[in-house]
């Protein structure tokens, strides 16, 4: 096996990031370089597609050796961005099709930063082509397909990470710590999650011509082909059913799976939902604009809501989780936590976002890059290199991945459908309920054939 250890002094600057990685037991990092740079390929040249390789490329020695997405302007201005991060200045090759990417190339490491859609069929395809695997958040869109890409790393022997790096942000491993695990909540029965961001972008753009630089067949891939009216990058996409789960797939994915993590939750016992679009009725957007999730454990309940539409109940926390204790209250986001005793001659612990701006300069001058989150993903790209020299597996494993989107996932069914669903993962079968059942797995759009799923 290829040893893949990494020089943490060099490649972590500073001491707050070196203390971070403490609090994760270093993740076993040995302080050698690789023989040779890793051998890197990104399908998704979109923002997040570049962001993940870019803190990839800051924290470990790689060749970034290929490129692939659908939108050949912005795969063109995605090679120049890489070119000039690269020491050899070379330009990736470019690519139209990942599955000529993954044969003309020998990769040691695939990150997927494509739509939701196309996230199983590209991550089986990259793990059969022996490469390891950082593929985005959900990891899928019916709840068969990550059970088919479980299946898959693990048949293979491939490290899979999912991008859900609030499991590496510091300021909530910090939390985790000092609050969680040291016992200051006492017994946790309630866990509230919630997003009240207004970015469901609802709109209706005319349908128009197809660009001549954009292969819209191949970006629509196994998903519905909706009538063209306009690129759907930057969230448009994420605005219809066809391609995702709604707010609940991409932002619920992240409170959730933080929330089994810091009180070491599995499966849910029973999930169930309700919603609607109960407001923004205006336009093409079919996801939910308002929905509240139950997922129940014994003794414990993990409550999610979402408006699209008014005020969060407190500026502070729009976005993020609060867990009650008994004898305290922990709030969480991706900026800060702050904890408050029930006894008010209790401490109260406030923590907040680490930044790297003067470590990483670059990260300056990124396009959109979001600078909270940029130390929390370069960790994630550690740990991931770390689980793959040590044959482990990483934070946010695939199988945790799955959990998390299948139960966020399961919650839309629940709510299309109008009552509680338990999913039983050895039967993959929702039980004593067929219709439910049917939901599992949905049907690809030809050529693209569900096939393509298995191991």
């Amino acid at each position: 096996m290829k040893t893949f250890n990494i020089n943490r002094r060099h490649f972590l600057k500073g001491a707050s990031a070196s203390l971070a990685l403490s609090s994760f037991g270093a993740y076993g990092l040995d302080l050698v370089n690789p023989a040779k740079p890793l051998r890197v390929g990104l399908i998704g040249a979109g923002w997040y597609g570049k962001s993940d390789l870019f803190r990839l490329m800051q924290v470990a020695p790689v060749d970034v050796v290929a490129l692939c997405d659908p939108d050949r302007n912005m795969l063109i201005e995605a090679g120049k961005l890489v070119a000039a991060r690269q020491i050899s200045r070379k330009t990736p090759r470019l690519y139209g099709d990942y599955q000529k990417l993954l044969a003309e190339n020998a990769l040691d490491i695939v990150l997927i930063g494509s739509p939701d859609h196309w996230h199983p069929l590209q991550m089986i395809d990259a793990v059969k082509a022996g490469a390891h695997v950082y593929v985005q958040k959900p990891i899928s869109v019916d709840v068969l397909e990550g059970e088919a890409m479980v299946a898959a790393a693990r048949k293979y022997g491939k490290t899979v990470q999912v991008g859900t790096q609030r499991k590496s942000t510091p300021h909530i491993i910090d939390a985790k710590n000092k609050i969680v695990d040291s016992g200051l909540l006492g017994k946790i029965a309630h866990v509230e999650m919630y997003c009240y961001y207004h970015m469901r972008n609802n709109g209706n753009p005319p349908v128009q011509a197809v660009p001549e630089f954009f292969d819209y067949e191949t970006w629509t891939g196994p998903a519905p082909l909706r009538p063209y009216d306009g690129l759907p990058h930057t969230r448009w996409w994420r605005t219809f059913n066809e391609y995702g789960n709604g707010i609940m797939g991409d932002m619920c994915v992240h409170m959730f799976d933080t929330a089994r993590w810091l009180l070491g939750l599995g499966w849910p016992k029973r999930i169930s939902s309700e919603g609607g679009i109960y407001v923004q009725k205006e336009g093409k957007s079919n996801i939910a604009d308002t929905q509240t999730a139950v997922f129940e454990y014994d003794g414990l309940n993990c409550v999610w809501q979402h408006r699209t539409w008014g005020t969060p109940p407190d500026p502070e926390y729009p976005w993020g989780l609060t867990i009650y204790g008994e004898k305290g209250t922990l709030r969480l986001s991706t900026m800060q936590y702050d904890f408050t005793p029930v006894d008010p001659k209790g401490q109260k612990i406030h923590g907040s976002c680490l930044f790297e701006r003067e470590k990483y300069p670059e990260d300056l001058t990124e396009d959109r890059i979001e600078l909270n989150a940029a130390p929390a993903t370069r960790l994630h790209m550690l740990d991931f290199l770390a689980a793959i020299d040590k044959g482990t597996k990483p934070v946010a494993d695939i199988q945790e991945g799955h959990i998390s989107t299948a139960s966020c996932i399961l919650a839309n069914v629940s709510m299309k459908l109008g009552r509680p669903l338990s999913y039983d993962p050895n039967t993959k079968t929702v039980l004593n309920d067929p219709e439910a059942t049917a939901l599992l797995a949905r049907t690809y759009r030809q050529p693209w054939s569900r096939n393509g799923l298995n191991a």
